[in-house]
């Protein structure tokens, strides 16, 4: 591992879209974005997906000046069409546009089409805490890795949740799952380290456990809960994609694999507004009262404490902002030498 700065990494991928037609103020914002999910620990959804990214830009399956734009709306409502733009860039767009209806409508469901990939869930459930909001995010997965229950045909995929709740003195509450038990990201990441996946995670067509992720083309990710686990993959998938017009089921393209067709990616965002419920302060001190009650329960024999969603994340966020974020060999190796073919400065 090599440990590079928050900044640094910022401007290596700033200069990296610069390089292939993305305009300064864009190609600084979806640098950010990329860089608060490594920040925070989402090592599958940041710099890790630059090269792809750039792969699928210069193969024209993107955008570089969409229009991004609401084309349907009420007054707790909008639909955004992102004009094929970078995920990232649209992502930003509607969850403002929900902030800013949840403002005077209390709640703001807003969903998207025609986006792409745009890091983890959590990158954007956690924007309406700011606003002493609670942020939902649902979306369709870029690439079919999941059958229906029992089945073997790719139909569905990763289909992430976040919900983000807001707290007084306490972390707040941030839960940021995929409904497989593990997100293809990591199975790619363990692939470039040369790392075995545990049990679990993956399953061959024979109904053996798969653990080489450098033979998961001949396999499947295995859903939480089971059955469970495939039924909200595919609610997910119909609110965050059927609803909005976007790709589901056999329509979602694999972008891990084709660089040039737009996948059409589908999102969706809530904004609740706390203040349209209770006093603001009251409700973060009684999510204050039950994390902390929670934190204090008695635990099994074994375990240190018992922890909260989003703990992890934040835990990684204060490591990296003091001292860099860590860079295993292979990715820096393949970021240097994407820097190398557009002729930018390399990552030191």
């Amino acid at each position: 591992m090599k440990r590079v700065s928050v900044r640094q990494l910022e401007t290596f991928i700033q200069k990296t879209f610069e390089a292939v037609g993305i305009a300064e103020p864009e190609a600084g914002l979806i640098a950010e974005l990329m860089v608060r999910a490594d920040v925070q620990g989402s090592e599958g959804h940041g710099v890790f997906r630059l090269p792809q990214y750039i792969r699928r830009i210069k193969g024209g399956a993107v955008n570089l000046k969409p229009d991004i734009r609401v084309v349907r709306e009420a007054a707790g409502m909008a639909l955004v069409d992102g004009d094929n733009g970078m995920g990232h860039l649209v992502m930003r767009f509607a969850t403002q546009t929900a902030i800013e209806k949840a403002r005077q409508a209390g709640v703001a469901w807003v969903g998207v089409r025609r986006s792409n990939h745009a890091g983890p869930a959590s990158l954007y459930a956690t924007m309406p805490l700011e606003h002493d909001m609670i942020g939902l995010y649902l979306a369709v997965g870029n690439a079919n890795h999941l059958p229906p229950w029992g089945g073997i045909d790719m139909l569905l995929s990763t289909n992430p949740l976040a919900i983000a709740v807001p707290s007084d003195e306490e972390l707040p509450v941030v839960l940021d799952m995929a409904t497989t038990v593990a997100a293809y990201g990591k199975v790619k990441t363990r692939a470039q380290r040369g790392e075995m996946m545990p049990e679990g995670w993956m399953m061959d067509r024979e109904g053996k456990p798969l653990l080489d992720p450098r033979r998961a083309a001949e396999g499947f990710l295995l859903p939480i809960g089971g059955y469970k686990g495939y039924g909200l993959a595919l609610l997910i998938g119909l609110l965050a994609g059927t609803l909005n017009g976007a790709a589901m089921g056999k329509d979602v393209v694999d972008f891990n694999a084709d660089d040039t067709t737009a996948t059409n990616t589908g999102h969706a965002i809530v904004a609740i507004n706390v203040a349209a419920f209770q006093p603001v302060e009251e409700f973060k001190k009684s999510v204050d009262m039950l994390v902390h009650d929670i934190r204090s329960s008695r635990t099994l024999p074994g375990v240190d404490r018992v922890r909260l969603p989003g703990e992890g994340s934040y835990a990684a966020r204060a490591d990296r902002l003091e001292n860099g974020i860590p860079l295993p060999m292979p990715l820096l190796d393949s970021l240097n030498q994407l820097a190398a073919e557009l002729k930018v400065a390399p990552l030191a």
